[in-house]
């Protein structure tokens, strides 16, 4: 080999050996109400090519994330349901090849009264509130690879540490009721060789309760959960968290907890409702509200869905995808949810 080839080739192994330039990646959760009455009909719905379901699609196409969180959505045990939306989605424009569901624990029967109503098999009775197995899971569409995931759905709520499982709990449900009332997941999203962890849950909502505060207990610890389980690597918490760091009936301390770890980006929106009505009494900027809720009887609209990127991670642009609904894409968006879809951009690693 002469010289001249020989420095060439120092110097190329010298660049493969360097370190590599950061990549700008877009993450995104979305509760697109992917969930239907029954086992089965949500698959009907996405083969029928329902309204509903393809402005779903074209809302996650029009944000174009490199990897999105689905809270909301039905799971089948054969994963055609989520194969048939990924499909709707690549046809709208955005191809998410990797994807990953596993079956949550809403809809999952204990075959005990866990609400003390009297009665087993109910909705109530199931680990997290659903009539049917599958109903109203999580689901991750991904441009890149997915590693091993580590699922921790089925952590007991009692071996929480510092859990706040209500203290007149009976020994047989507090031996059997899970943390989850869907699902905990830490997702490696593989750049390269490098993972970033997605650590994803869709929590409780901390009502529909009694003075006990069950749900606003368990929503709770959902959250903190992830304070005694985060990976030694960049990550993300992400999900429906169903707590408005301002406004509603949450317990707000799991988010303030949160922030101990991570950092809130604030995306916001380029257009908010009306602040009459039940949004009338909100105290929250209305800019950062991602759950539309409007009704004079209802909570008003909150902020509830949320990505949030370690503190060591460098964000570069954060949004709320909740266009005027007057234009085009603010009528599709309208018409597929009445939660916005969220996204944070990221430079990584």
């Amino acid at each position: 080999m002469g010289l001249r080839a020989g420095l060439w080739s120092v110097l190329i192994a010298l660049a493969l050996a360097g370190p590599t330039s950061a990549e700008t990646l877009r993450i995104a959760t979305f509760s697109p109400d992917l969930t239907r009455k029954g086992p089965g009909l949500l698959l009907r719905d996405i083969r029928a090519r329902d309204p509903q379901v393809l402005a779903a699609a074209a809302t996650i196409a029009v944000a174009r994330p490199d990897a999105i969180l689905l809270t909301g959505i039905d799971w089948d045990n054969d994963g055609l349901a989520l194969a048939g939306f990924a499909a709707l989605v690549a046809e709208a424009g955005l191809d998410l090849p990797h994807r990953f569901a596993a079956r949550p624990n809403s809809g999952m029967a204990t075959g005990l009264d866990l609400d003390g109503d009297g009665q087993t098999g109910t909705a109530d009775d199931a680990q997290g509130f659903g009539f049917f197995t599958g109903e109203a899971g999580m689901a991750i569409l991904s441009r890149l690879p997915l590693g091993d995931v580590i699922d921790h759905s089925a952590v007991l709520w009692r071996d929480q540490p510092g859990n706040l499982l209500p203290p007149d709990t009976a020994p047989e449900i507090a031996g059997v009721q899970r943390l989850s009332s869907t699902a905990h997941w830490d997702v490696p999203l593989m750049v390269g060789e490098n993972p970033l962890h997605l650590l994803a849950w869709s929590a409780t909502p901390p009502v529909f309760d009694g003075p006990e505060d069950r749900n606003g207990r368990r929503n709770h610890d959902e959250a903190v959960f992830w304070l005694s389980h985060l990976p030694d690597a960049p990550f993300l918490l992400m999900g429906n968290l169903n707590i408005d760091p301002v406004d509603g009936d949450g317990r707000r301390e799991a988010f303030d907890a949160l922030m101990s770890v991570a950092q809130d980006p604030e995306p916001r929106g380029e257009w908010q409702p009306a602040q009459d009505g039940a949004n009338a009494v909100q105290k929250g900027d209305p800019a950062l509200d991602t759950a539309d809720w409007p009704e004079a009887d209802g909570p008003g609209n909150m902020r509830v869905d949320y990505v949030l990127p370690a503190k060591a991670l460098r964000v570069t642009d954060a949004a709320v995808l909740w266009p005027n609904p007057a234009s085009e894409t603010g009528k599709i968006v309208a018409a597929a949810s009445r939660h916005r879809l969220v996204w944070v951009e990221i430079d990584f690693p």
